[in-house]
């Protein structure tokens, strides 16, 4: 099984000057539901790349589990590094 995860490439709330991105336990705790059923992840983001992350997802009172094991999980912060860019992704690979 193969499945396709998309993330924001969006940085900006609105015109408050403020920083978002993806939420980190949004993006944690299902890839980890699906990696240990043993599916193979793809991460994609608009722009490719790294995609901005919600620095309010990192804080230590946002963090669960499932946010300490990615963040110190080599194989996903590499992915996360370096998202596919979405317009590239085929999506008859993910039938």
């Amino acid at each position: 099984m193969k499945i396709l995860m998309v993330l924001t490439s969006h940085d900006q709330l609105g015109n408050t000057g403020k920083k978002t991105g993806f939420w980190l336990e949004e993006l944690a705790a299902p890839y980890y539901v699906f990696k240990d059923a043993g599916a193979e992840i793809v991460l994609a983001s608009p722009n490719g790349g790294r995609p901005p992350l919600d620095p309010k997802s990192n804080e230590p009172d946002a963090r669960t589990d499932a946010t300490n094991r990615f963040n110190a999980d080599a194989e996903a912060q590499a992915k996360l590094a370096s998202t596919e860019k979405l317009s590239s992704v085929n999506p008859q690979d993910f039938n």
